[in-house]
């Protein structure tokens, strides 16, 4: 209950319950990321080389939620062990495309099955159904909040 008219029921706010959910997947995923000698932001960044070989620093930055400068500074440490490469030309503008190396690959397989467990621990007490309904229900709320238009009820390749 709130403390006041005004005040917001952290009991029944889906913010603060997604907020406090955040909290507890984050902690959980550093915590098995750690001994790998992983933040994050360097598991996330590997993840998204692997799915989209040759982005930039600017897409990196974005779709790890951290500035161009920490990106930077990542995608230099991760140069410097043999993570990733990036070309010292741009092919076109100013981006420099960076890939993932075999040594790249080999860490993100470790660390996906880490945080694949995380998620499965996180999930464990979920049909598949209600899996399902979670992830439509976040992709909406993801939707209304950016400002475009809500995805439809169907989840991509099911039927609505």
């Amino acid at each position: 209950m709130s403390q006041d008219a005004d005040g917001i029921d952290l009991e029944t706010s889906i913010g603060y319950l997604l907020k406090e959910a955040a909290s507890a997947l984050r902690a959980s995923m550093e915590a098995v990321l750690r001994p790998l000698g992983m933040t994050i932001t360097h598991y996330s960044c590997l993840e998204l080389l692997a799915q989209r070989p040759g982005l930039s620093n600017s897409e990196l930055a974005r779709g790890t939620f951290v500035t161009r400068q920490s990106m930077n500074v990542l995608l230099q440490a991760l140069e410097r062990d043999g993570s990733v490469t990036r070309a010292s030309e741009p092919s076109v503008g100013k981006a420099l495309p960076t890939e993932l190396t075999a040594s790249g690959r080999r860490s993100l397989a470790q660390a996906s099955a880490a945080v694949r467990e995380v998620e499965q621990r996180m999930l464990q007490g979920l049909t598949e159904d209600q899996r399902a309904d979670a992830r439509r229900v976040l992709r909406a709320m993801v939707g209304s909040l950016r400002g475009g238009t809500a995805p439809s009820a169907a989840e991509p390749g099911q039927p609505s």
